[in-house]
């Protein structure tokens, strides 16, 4: 069974890249895949991160084409994802769940190993801990060095450990002890000023991976330094987190072996800018943010990254996307009450995909020409 692949929705750049990339993954995948044009095929890849990659997606939809969504955000509305930065491995490996939903039995490409050298085994290594170090960074002992026997029956007998040598006054050095293992980040003694939970999510704000919870809602990590956290695939039950002040005291350090073992069951990580995107959708109550002209113009540099709990927000968005755009004209546009516009609106606006927008000074009118023919033409 031959299945079909086509592409849209991308620049040139992008399309030979995923297509170089295509010849190598179908190989790994048994080679049940063909190239063909987006109307021929049965699976569509579609640049979600492009201007016109959301829209591409809204039309093939509607004609009832799979759409693989290409893009770095963490979801996406389409049938299936391809991680970008685009990985060969990636692409094989959902070439062959796709065609094993079909049916088709895959048997896989497997590279040769010569006899003489083993296979290598990567270990994997547990969140939050580091690789084995590179020589340059081992300690000397951890240096392996030849044996000299006739060297070493040479050398003197080694002096135990708090005993001094006959004919010396000089007394062994003795071995520092370990250092202990490392510790959370240490709170500050004076706490800061309360804020609200979305400011502590700003870049520098929290001193290091921090717990928070409130009640007996869902749990939260939050690693400011990857700019990730974990915590529920959902939004909304994270409403009341965004109401009040927080203060630093609210949040809970934690450790290596903690934020392991926790943060496995909360699942895999989720951007940051996510529950950034979600205070700014709660803090408005349907007015605009401080600083913002309701009467004003907005709009979308980039498409944004819709929530499937906010249905409405992709006709927001597509009206959005047309161009500049007053609140009033943005929700007769997509049909959605102007408090839900507004918030959509501020959402975007605390995390830079959306921006006021004035009119551009008009440029000054050229200078007349001067000389015998500029006289002539004055006359």
């Amino acid at each position: 069974m031959a299945l079909t692949l086509g592409t849209t929705g991308m620049d040139s750049a992008t399309e030979a890249e995923l297509h170089q990339a295509f010849q190598v993954a179908n190989a790994q995948a048994g080679g049940h895949w063909r190239l063909v044009g987006e109307n021929d095929a049965d699976y569509v890849v579609v640049d979600m991160d492009s201007m016109y990659g959301p829209m591409s997606w809204l039309r093939l939809h509607a004609a009832g084409k799979q759409v693989i969504g290409l893009t770095s955000a963490a979801r996406t509305q389409t049938d299936f994802r391809l991680v970008r930065p685009l990985d060969r491995n990636a692409l094989a490996d959902l070439l062959i769940g796709i065609a094993q939903g079909q049916g088709v039995v895959v048997a896989p490409a497997v590279a040769e190993v010569p006899a003489t050298a083993p296979a290598a085994v990567d270990s994997p290594v547990p969140s939050g801990m580091s690789a084995a170090p590179i020589p340059q960074d081992q300690l000397p002992e951890e240096h392996p060095r030849a044996f000299d026997e006739e060297a070493e029956a040479a050398a003197p007998a080694p002096v135990p450990p708090g005993s001094v040598e006959a004919g010396s006054l000089a007394p062994t050095t003795i071995e520092p002890a370990p250092a202990p293992a490392p510790s959370p980040p240490p709170m500050p003694s004076t706490p800061l000023a309360p804020r609200g939970l979305a400011d502590w999510l700003a870049p520098g704000a929290l001193p290091g991976r921090m717990r928070y919870r409130r009640n007996a809602g869902p749990m939260l990590l939050i690693d400011p330094a990857s700019r990730q956290y974990h915590g529920p695939a959902t939004l909304k039950p994270l409403a009341g987190y965004f109401e009040g002040s927080v203060g630093l005291p609210d949040f809970e350090p934690v450790d290596a072996a903690v934020w392991t073992r926790e943060a496995a069951a909360l699942g895999a990580p989720q951007p940051l800018s996510r529950l950034q995107w979600y205070g700014g959708l709660v803090a408005g109550n349907g007015q605009l943010l401080p600083g913002y002209d309701p009467e004003g113009k907005f709009r979308l540099g980039k498409w944004p990254q819709t929530e499937r709990e906010f249905p409405k927000h992709f006709r927001i968005a597509t009206a959005m996307m047309k161009g500049p755009t007053t609140i009033e004209e943005l929700a007769a546009a997509s049909g959605v009450d102007r408090a839900e516009v507004v918030d959509f609106v501020n959402a975007n606006l605390a995390t830079g995909f959306a921006e006021a927008w004035r009119e551009p000074e008009p440029e000054p009118d050229a200078p007349k020409s001067g000389g015998l023919l500029g006289r002539l033409r004055g006359k």
